[in-house]
């Protein structure tokens, strides 16, 4: 019995480590396949001529000098830099006191507001993106940077009540009470007590805002105009607008597209610690 018992055993922990090493090599086959694209990408983006080639034939940097002028990508950068900026504060400014009454109040179609949050999460941007566009271009509001933030709006301040609300939850409502016995009112409770208690999770939710809204394309494309384009809605016309470009410039705007949302994070990740952001999700 003992011997089985101890045969048993080995079989599940060699069957356990041919499974670790499955699991290892898919996850090293995704990896280096995800880098070598990227690696030609950016190769490709200095390159003279790479055709059949290993290496490409001669480097230069013309390439991104070509897109810079040909794609007006000084202008589109600002773009950019603005629409990402007011989505992130305006969704900031609606989305925590929003989460707030969710996480603190019971009202009559409470489950209704919250299935509403939800659905903009759950269904494809494409799928209410056509109606919304034909709503703000009826109302004047599409076709320009205003429209784009307000359409990009539609995701972002339910995606931060619905990371914000667990936050929320975890604080005792004891120092709630505390701060309003010291003659604390709503507004000065929420800005001197709840925030500073709030900001890893408003930093965190504002970090995912933005990495959404760099790379949403459908929305941006939808309801942007000639001088509303965004980074990724400009790359698109790049590859598939009529004209004869080389392919070398469309990679060199590519390789700017990726180091503008690297340095994007970077900068995010200077005030928020991944760490400490899924220790706050476990906790709550």
């Amino acid at each position: 019995m003992g011997a089985v018992r101890r045969t048993r055993t080995e079989g599940g922990a060699i069957g356990a480590r041919l499974w670790a090493i499955a699991i290892w090599a898919l996850v090293g086959f995704f990896v280096l396949n995800l880098l070598a694209m990227i690696a030609t990408v950016l190769v490709n983006s200095f390159s003279t001529r790479w055709f059949t080639t290993w290496l490409p034939a001669g480097y230069t940097g013309q390439w991104y000098a070509q897109a810079w002028d040909e794609f007006q990508l000084p202008d589109i950068l600002i773009v950019t830099l603005e629409v990402v900026g007011a989505v992130v504060l305006i969704s900031g400014l609606l989305g925590v006191p929003a989460a707030y009454v969710m996480a603190r109040r019971d009202f009559p179609g409470k489950r209704a507001v919250m299935l509403l949050f939800l659905l903009p999460l759950l269904v494809p941007p494409i799928t209410y993106g056509i109606p919304l566009a034909t709503v703000l271009y009826q109302a004047g509001l599409a076709g320009n940077i205003w429209g784009v933030i307000l359409a990009n709006l539609v995701p972002t301040v339910p995606f931060v009540v619905l990371i914000m609300i667990p936050f929320i939850e975890q604080i005792d409502p004891r120092i709630e009470a505390a701060a309003r016995v010291f003659g604390a009112g709503l507004g000065q409770m929420f800005v001197r007590v709840l925030v500073p208690l709030l900001m890893p999770g408003i930093l965190a939710a504002l970090l995912l805002v933005l990495v959404r809204t760099i790379a949403m394309f459908e929305l941006t494309f939808l309801t942007a105009g000639p001088t509303s384009q965004t980074l990724v809605v400009a790359l698109y016309y790049a590859v598939f607008a009529a004209g004869v470009r080389a392919g070398q410039s469309i990679d060199a705007m590519a390789v700017v597209y990726m180091v503008t949302t690297l340095v994007w994070l970077l900068i995010a990740l200077r005030f928020v610690n991944p760490t400490q952001i899924v220790g706050r999700a476990k906790g709550s």
